[in-house]
């Protein structure tokens, strides 16, 4: 038996992180696609490099409004590297809300609708074989608060409206579960808002390691806390049974999943949000044993594997651009991908 045997799941490296949190004021400048694809490529382990690649929908990317040709051209751009795509990110937030005005919910559906455009197109090229548009509810936490019930009944709402419009492209719509978004703050009421929608084979969950842990903790909705205050994180069996409960009630909805790294921080930039700190693969303030802690949601409660998606995505947003100009960081991204897919991987 080789030391990597196995083949799925196909190892994806998210571009995003060259935009979240950058460009704006105070902020460090935007890391270009074609500079996020080169680093992508460069990156080697025993041999193996990442299969693909996972993009976010906005300048100076791709944008949203993007020609047929022009898209194209950037298909063809990442297919010559060597890489497919997955799962591409809808740009809702900028003048959208999935709870706001009739004008705001439009605009938030008109970007899903636009990014299903692109997705089914990609998938028409023959670029990308799996993957889903990844939404989020567009709205604080704060603003949800000032009215759960009728905030939540409304973004439900919106979200089963996108569910038709996901459909008519023969896609499916994966929601972030981030401690930033209102209405999907918390494990709990992520659970609640999908089973509002109630639309299982359209609209599922996306979970980050990184931003889960923050679940764990109650950032942002401390009623709906698993770990106990004051936990002390060198007793790993009880964050091992708070994850469990985690994973147990989201893994059923989970369509798309991104290794990640966290410290039980929060962090923002620029405009961004303070949401689930990202940290590096090597960071010794991690507070996951990645390979490890990847199991509880790429296996059932029995530890049988899901095999619910067919790649996983690493994402590790607001580094510092130095940080990410360094090849050496996409080699220790991909090692540690590579040793999730080794303990919880398959060869179709």
């Amino acid at each position: 038996m080789t030391a990597h045997p196995h083949t799925f799941p196909k190892l994806h490296n998210a571009m995003w992180p060259g935009l979240v949190g950058k460009g704006s004021p105070g902020a460090e400048p935007t890391i270009d696609l074609d500079t996020m694809l080169d680093l992508t490529a460069a990156a080697e382990v025993d041999g193996i490099r990442f299969d693909g690649v996972d993009l976010f929908l906005y300048k100076p990317h791709i944008d949203i409004d993007i020609s047929d040709d022009d898209l194209k051209a950037t298909a063809d751009k990442i297919q010559a590297r060597g890489f497919v795509v997955g799962s591409v990110v809808a740009p809702v937030w900028f003048d959208g809300s999935a709870m706001g005005t009739d004008e705001q919910k439009a605009n938030f559906l008109n970007a899903i609708r636009k990014a299903c455009r692109i997705g089914q197109k990609l998938r028409e090229w023959g670029v990308r074989p799996y993957g889903v548009v990844r939404i989020d509810s567009a709205c604080s936490p704060a603003d949800w608060a000032q009215d759960p019930a009728g905030n939540q009944a409304a973004i439900a709402a919106t979200f089963k409206q996108a569910a038709a419009i996901a459909r008519d492209h023969g896609e499916r719509l994966a929601a972030e579960g981030e401690i930033c978004w209102g209405g999907m703050h918390s494990w709990r009421k992520m659970i609640d808002l999908l089973e509002r929608v109630g639309e299982p084979q359209t609209v599922g969950f996306q979970a980050d390691m990184a931003h889960t842990l923050l679940y764990t903790l109650g950032e942002n909705a401390p009623e709906d806390r698993i770990l106990p205050e004051g936990y002390d994180w060198k007793d790993r069996s009880v964050l091992d049974a708070a994850l469990k409960t985690l994973t147990d009630a989201l893994r059923p909805w989970t369509i798309d999943f991104h290794v990640a790294q966290n410290d039980a921080t929060v962090f923002g930039s620029g405009t961004h949000d303070h949401t689930g700190r990202h940290c590096l693969a090597t960071d010794p303030n991690g507070k996951l044993d990645i390979p490890y802690h990847a199991g509880f949601w790429l296996r059932d409660a029995d530890g049988r594997l899901t095999k619910a998606f067919a790649h996983i995505c690493w994402d590790g947003c607001m580094f510092p651009n130095a940080v990410m100009l360094n090849p050496q960081t996409w080699n220790d991204i991909l090692r540690v991908m590579i040793a999730v897919r080794d303990a919880h991987g398959w060869t179709a």
